[in-house]
């Protein structure tokens, strides 16, 4: 069974997700989505925190590449990231990949936010079974223990490391806060279904 398939299996789930700026999706569009290392050789506007990025510089994927030389996405996108940049939701867009990026050779999957002390890496066909998936798809990671809030927190933000880049081809569609944030996305070129979903928004 390919990984996709094993994926569709135990979560119903159809895609996964990067949230992104829309002043990147003209570049995405003609180059795909591209790991942290390729992303700053082209002009982009970064949403990620300076913090976590700084940490995630230094890891390497074991028997792998470094973290930032891979595209990494989201199982679900409703996590402490989008929470964190709920200030620019009308400048950022929830993109939609294909679950079959798990067929990609070479892809990882890491048990919670990659760039976590305690993060483990998979292969996609044991990653399936190392995941955490009811945490995952939780609607909220909070908890009245703090060390419990810090793992679900870290568990919501699991990955799908691609090495280097995912083509635009995978991307099936796009989801927006309102009918304003559609519009500007729309103004970007974007070519696919667009769809307005406040609900997953914080």
């Amino acid at each position: 069974m390919r990984p996709s398939e094993l994926f569709f299996k135990k979560t119903n789930q159809t895609g996964l997700y990067n949230i992104q700026s829309m002043d990147n999706i003209p570049s995405i569009m003609r180059e795909g989505l591209l790991s942290n290392e390729r992303a700053e050789q082209i002009a982009h506007t970064s949403i990620a925190m300076n913090s976590v990025q700084q940490r995630r510089a230094a890891v390497v994927v074991p028997d792998g590449l470094r973290l930032h030389q891979y595209a990494n996405v989201y199982f679900d996108p409703h996590n402490p990231m989008l929470s964190a940049r709920r200030n620019h939701n009308l400048n950022i867009c929830i993109l939609k990949f294909n679950c079959t990026i798990l067929d990609i050779p070479g892809v990882i999957i890491s048990d919670r936010n990659a760039s976590s002390e305690y993060a483990t890496f998979y292969p996609p066909a044991v990653g399936m079974e190392s995941v955490n998936f009811r945490l995952v798809y939780a609607k909220y990671w909070t908890d009245e223990d703090y060390f419990k809030q810090m793992e679900k927190k870290s568990v919501k933000c699991a990955e799908v490391l691609v090495p280097h880049f995912i083509p635009f081809s995978y991307v099936t569609c796009a989801a927006v806060i309102n009918n304003v944030a559609a519009q500007k996305l729309r103004d970007t070129g974007f070519d696919r279904n667009v769809v307005v979903f406040p609900e997953i928004y914080f």
